[in-house]
């Protein structure tokens, strides 16, 4: 079958390998692709946001399958474009994908179907706003409706620190329009869990756990970024921690978009929080996390192309999802200044070492080709994964192969997975 994934990322790299590895994948294509994707797949020059001629290529290459890798196109429709065109293709049409593209809509859809979840207020005044937070409690958690690439959580430890956020959500437009509505949440602290998931509108798969590292810095410090790296999986994902999930949060999630007539069938990413309360549902992404995507895929054991097919006809209850019995870590090569400012267009060196080793991969995320030379082309440049017989060795094994890659400004963070020696 021919297959078009869309988008640019480290995620759709680690699709792209999952896809090749299926006997059911004749050709590859990914729009636009990046450095890394080119190894597996044909890269044309079309945005993710371009939907008519993303719509076009697809019929004039006879795809069979299209998967649609980013939360932008997800949360603008674009499966519903391709699906009026007759094109198959995985993940949620756009009135399922609000689940990720607003925080109001998925707080109070938690709050309607009792899924657990922290307090929260939404505001689209920012006077009422300043008014709530003079008698909230701190710390306190401000966050932008919509789409921000990660970044639009503001973590507000006074009432001083909490207006400058609503200054800089509501009135600065920081984020864009993203900020026109806003949730303003209770503080939660505990362990943070992710967990992906397959779902065909109303039976639902989970992948195995994972784990995070969202600031710039080592021990947790500096600005939120996309990712700096990830491990899987989470010991602190425990079996009772799984079963309250599976009773309180993941089917009734599936469930509740189903009841609001927004049957959700594509992945569903749970960003959870193990509170002194139990677990409680941070957010909802409506695709594969990235880089959690990175740590997963390579460890799960079944055809991709099979399993994304039964999401779309609604038969993944026949499905027999198996993960590998291992653990993987990925650390983030970034540019040095990222998520503020960074220089790109350096030549990358070493990639070839990652095909002389068993269960290393090296997923591109801002890279392109300079002429034969691939060159840095973002903040977050590679994503270094390697597996192990556990996490331990998964990290030892990860942080040895950044050694195998160079490019100027090479940075990233040196305590991935370091919450393993405490599990």
């Amino acid at each position: 079958m021919n297959v078009l994934i869309v988008g640019s990322g480290g995620r759709e790299h680690a699709i792209a390998a999952s896809v090749a590895k299926s006997p059911r994948a004749d050709k590859i294509f990914c729009a636009p692709g990046n450095a890394g994707i080119a190894e597996y797949a044909q890269c044309v020059p079309i945005g993710a946001m371009e939907f008519d001629k993303l719509r076009d290529f697809a019929k004039e290459n006879a795809i069979d399958l299209c998967i649609v890798g980013m939360d932008d196109p997800l949360v603008g429709g674009l499966v519903d474009v391709l699906e009026e065109a007759g094109i198959r293709t995985f993940g949620p049409k756009k009135n399922a994908a609000i689940l990720e593209g607003s925080k109001a809509f998925s707080k109070d859809l938690m709050k309607k179907y009792n899924i657990p979840t922290a307090a929260y207020e939404n505001f689209t005044d920012p006077k009422a706003a300043v008014a709530y937070l003079e008698t909230a409690k701190f710390p306190i958690v401000l966050k932008a409706d919509g789409l921000a690439l990660g970044k639009g959580v503001l973590i507000c430890k006074d009432l001083e620190e909490a207006k400058a956020g609503v200054k800089e959500i509501m009135l600065d437009k920081k984020f864009g329009t993203a900020g026109n509505e806003m949730v303003i949440e209770e503080f939660m602290t505990g362990r943070e869990v992710s967990v992906l998931s397959f779902v065909d509108g109303k039976t639902i798969k989970t992948m195995t756990s994972a784990q995070d590292h969202k600031r710039a810095g080592d021990g947790d410090t500096g600005l939120n970024t996309g990712g700096m790296g990830t491990f899987s999986p989470s010991p602190f994902y425990t079996k009772e921690v799984e079963e309250f999930c599976e009773k309180y949060v993941y089917q009734a999630t599936v469930d509740a978009m189903a009841a609001e007539g927004r049957p959700f069938k594509g992945v569903i990413f749970f960003g959870l929080m193990l509170t002194e309360d139990g677990p409680k549902v941070l957010e909802y992404n409506a695709r594969f996390g990235d880089p959690e995507a990175q740590v997963v895929l390579p460890r799960m054991k079944n055809d991709i192309l099979e399993v994304m097919e039964a999401c779309i006809d609604g038969t993944l209850d026949q499905v027999d999802l198996q993960f590998e019995d291992n653990a993987a870590v990925c650390v983030v090569l970034a540019s040095e200044g990222y998520p503020v400012s960074y220089e790109k267009g350096f030549p990358i060196t070493g990639l070839e070492e990652f095909k002389k080793h068993e269960g290393y991969y090296c997923f591109h995320a801002g890279t392109k080709f300079n002429g034969d030379q691939v060159v840095t082309n973002g903040g977050r440049v590679l994503g270094v994964t390697a597996k192990g017989k556990d996490l331990k060795e998964a990290r030892a094994n990860a942080y040895a192969a950044t050694e195998w890659v160079n490019f100027k400004n090479k940075y990233m963070r040196r305590d991935i997975g370091k919450a393993i020696d405490e599990a």
